[in-house]
């Protein structure tokens, strides 16, 4: 078993060039990962720009000065049987290598290859127009992973936070290679990097390849901000996507707290009791005991100036109104009633043994370290996390079942097929 205290080793260390290191060794492993971490997503980035950083994010993969092309960088880690990809969220992007510990310098050497040398070449840039509208249209077709942009539209209305992170077609289209360089030159300078090492490495050794491979590089701009959220929400909000599907798919909620609000643990104990997993209170009412939706499940995200709390659910169309109304006659009840000592019990041990069994993974655990880091500015252990969870009590529960279930800041995002949105708004009311 993963001991507490074994998660709490880790180093920070700032590089003379500004970038900050974080290594997370794991005992028990015979891999590493590199990860690096860079302060920029969707929400940074302006309206007619808006998709850049993923689009940024595939072009680190299509050459650079010393691997001319796509081929020359993939082979070389499918050489070595790595794993290797990159992601685009709202508030950072990253790229990780996970490999076999004596391939530490070769991931160091090709990931650092890609950060400050790729070309972005025009034609490569125009390849990757049809490869991204490709990925935007598969989103799009699957009301699955759609249904949590279609939420965030209604819950971060008249914020960057809702933001698509693809972004528009018509942007991808639009956008050029300088745009795409004076972004690239803004963000991607090293004080808005963290580079993460976990799991099996030599320590000093390690320290002396970051800096051989991760050089300085002076901004040419000011970096990208983002206007905080605030919210000026006072009824419910519908944003309704009209799609000829057999299933409806919705996700239902309200904003919450921010990544370092004390109050995040409760309300995340309130996700688990309402909807976390197959004994929660949803699954149970929703799909066992009515029948009404294959999925269902509840979940908090955070960022730096605020949160949501989010229930997703597939449904069958005619059980629309019933799984609506039941959703919230759920959701008032941990407004009007203490959660039981069992139950919050139970969620407690769920969450410890997820966030055990996840970061006993090298590439888990150090991307859990350096996102709190990159976000937070400051990094919370496990046994941290743990003992802020297990003091938790019934009454902080339902404070924050208070705080952030209201009637007046309700948003329900919803693909299916409806045209109405009055319709739809009538059964919330």
């Amino acid at each position: 078993m993963l001991r507490l205290d074994s998660v709490a080793m880790y180093k920070l260390e700032i590089l003379h060039n500004k970038t900050r290191l974080l290594l997370a060794p794991l005992k028990g492993t015979a891999t590493v990962t590199v990860l690096v971490l860079v302060k920029v997503g969707s929400r940074y980035e302006p309206a007619q720009l808006n998709g850049i950083s993923h689009f940024i994010e595939h072009l680190l993969f299509k050459g650079t000065k010393k691997r001319p092309t796509s081929l020359d960088i993939t082979k070389e880690l499918d050489g070595v049987g790595a794993d290797f990809n990159a992601f685009t969220g709202k508030d950072h992007t990253g790229y990780y290598i996970k490999t076999n510990q004596e391939n530490l310098e070769l991931a160091l050497d090709v990931v650092s290859d890609m950060l400050f040398s790729s070309v972005f070449s025009e034609t490569e840039i125009k390849k990757e127009v049809g490869v991204i509208i490709e990925e935007i249209n598969m989103y799009e077709d699957n009301p699955v992973m759609m249904v949590d942009h279609v939420f965030d539209e209604a819950v971060f209305q008249g914020s960057s936070l809702a933001n698509y992170i693809a972004g528009p077609k018509k942007n991808i289209r639009s956008i050029t290679r300088h745009d795409i360089l004076n972004f690239f030159e803004a963000n991607y300078s090293n004080d808005n990097v963290i580079v993460a090492i976990g799991g099996s490495f030599q320590e000093t050794e390690t320290i002396r390849l970051v800096n051989k491979y991760f050089k300085k590089r002076e901004p040419h701009f000011d970096k990208s901000q983002y206007l905080p959220y605030q919210s000026s929400q006072e009824s419910p909000r519908v944003k309704l996507i009209t799609k000829a599907t057999e299933q409806v798919h919705l996700a239902l909620g309200y904003p919450a707290y921010n990544i370092t609000d004390p109050r995040y643990y409760p309300l995340t104990l309130l996700a688990i009791i309402l909807g976390g997993n197959m004994s929660s209170r949803l699954f149970l009412e929703i799909r066992e005991k009515l029948g009404l939706a294959y999925y269902i499940h509840s979940a908090v995200s955070v960022y730096e100036d605020t949160g949501s709390l989010a229930i997703y659910a597939g449904l069958e169309k005619s059980n629309i109104h019933l799984a609506i109304k039941t959703i919230i006659k759920e959701l008032e009840q941990l407004v009007s009633r203490k959660a039981g000592p069992e139950e919050i019990k139970r969620a407690k041990e769920f969450i410890k043994g997820k966030l055990i069994l996840k970061l006993e993974d090298g590439a888990q655990l150090v991307q859990w370290l350096a996102t709190q880091l990159l976000l937070k500015n400051k990094v919370e252990t496990l046994g941290e996390q743990i003992k802020k969870i297990e003091r938790v009590t019934a009454a902080e529960i339902q404070q924050a079942a208070s705080d952030v279930i209201r009637h007046s800041r309700l948003n329900l995002g919803m693909i299916g097929p409806y045209d109405d949105t009055n319709k739809i708004l009538n059964i919330l009311h």
